[in-house]
């Protein structure tokens, strides 16, 4: 594997630095405590081709490898993981669904809109389906050239701010996981219910909310892929959504090491800045070396995706360490910041509470290590 970073890689990872620098750190505070972002900093986004980055030129992307499109991820989670979620996924998991998997047609409906800005949410994660996917209980149910849904969705990502939807749904339930479809329904479809904001703990700016689907009409034509593949597609998308949270994690991460860098050579105690003081030293530099390493295996996976290889395993390795990465350090950069990092004045609070849901969305970390394992046991 080639370590270095080519001139676009830099490129588009210094102008996200940039950008996150001058438009997002200094609002990300208040962002989060009113619990969502401006339109005019989503517009911003979309002008300069976040929306788009890893779709085809012809629709109106930026046609950016994996590596480049995460490390701009990146960029913008140390400033704001929130909002990052919130781009991460429409291009990940979204726009690569209709891109990799949808018909001509709906590549030439949906694409263009998508790399303009009409935000995409996942609907997959159902109330009493998690972890366990193939329990979905949404229908589709086919009637001449139409197919009708009904269920509900839970945790939607950008549910409120989304101009469509995909939907994974249960078009044969006699066939379990391979009786699985995915559709596209775009906003304003009537029968497309939106519940209330939910309240969490953390990455507040993003939009996260249950969606229900009431006898919702839609043509056959807006099913994504063949009937039953859906699941298997939603497990190949995944492997894309592990990466893109792998480089959130990262970005907190390493934002949380830095502030907590800075601090320790502010605070005086004992008449000296306290990186003086080889327990504080012992923890920066293990801080260090484990977001280094967790780097390292996002960016294979990455890597490997932008190759076409078979990524499953790796980007459960790199989901894995980069999130648990993530938790630890937030959590030894509010200790070295002591009382006050426990104050919301500074950023390492939020990003201890940005951290923590790094283990769960996008499988859990008891899901990525049963993907591993099963790798490893495979023969």
């Amino acid at each position: 594997m080639d370590f270095n970073l080519t001139e676009d890689d830099l490129m588009i990872k210094e102008a996200a630095a940039e950008f996150a620098a001058k438009r997002i750190f200094p609002n990300a505070e208040k962002w989060d405590e009113e619990g969502n972002v401006p339109q005019e900093i989503l517009d911003e986004l979309a002008e300069l081709g976040y929306f788009g980055m890893m779709l085809p030129e012809e629709y109106g992307g930026l046609e950016l490898p994996s590596v480049t499109f995460n490390l701009a991820m990146e960029e913008l989670a140390a400033a704001c993981a929130g909002l990052t979620i919130m781009i991460s996924v429409h291009n990940s998991l979204c726009c690569e669904a209709v891109n990799r998997f949808g018909s001509d047609e709906l590549k030439k409906k949906y694409l263009p809109q998508m790399a303009a800005g009409s935000i995409g949410s996942y609907c997959l994660t159902e109330p009493d389906a998690g972890t366990d996917a193939a329990s979905i209980k949404t229908s589709a149910v086919k009637k001449g050239d139409k197919y009708i849904i009904n269920g509900t969705k839970a945790f939607v990502t950008s549910g409120g701010l989304a101009g469509f939807y995909i939907v994974f749904a249960v078009t044969d339930p006699d066939k379990g996981s391979k009786g699985i479809s995915c559709f596209i329904i775009p906003k304003g479809t009537p029968g497309v219910n939106l519940g209330a904001p939910e309240k969490k703990m953390g990455i507040k700016v993003s939009d996260t909310r249950e969606i229900s689907f009431t006898d919702v009409e839609i043509d056959a034509a807006n099913i994504i892929g063949e009937e039953g593949t859906g699941f298997k597609m939603a497990v190949i998308l995944l492997n894309n959504g592990r990466i893109g949270v792998s480089f959130q994690a990262l970005g907190i991460a390493r934002a949380a090491y830095e502030e907590a860098l800075k601090y320790s050579k502010e605070r005086i105690q004992f008449g000296q800045p306290i990186c003086n003081f080889q327990a504080i030293q012992f923890k920066l530099a293990e801080m260090a070396t484990r977001i280094d390493a967790a780097k390292l295996l996002a960016l294979r996976a990455a890597s490997m995706k932008d190759n076409g290889q078979f990524i499953a395993t790796e980007a459960a390795m790199s989901k894995l360490v980069c999130s648990q990465t993530a938790n630890w350090v937030a959590n030894e950069a509010v200790q070295i910041h002591g009382g006050y990092g426990y104050m919301k004045e500074y950023p390492v609070e939020r990003y201890f509470r940005d951290a923590r849901v790094t283990e769960i969305y996008e499988g859990t970390t008891e899901a990525q290590k049963i993907v591993i394992s099963r790798q490893l046991l495979k023969d």
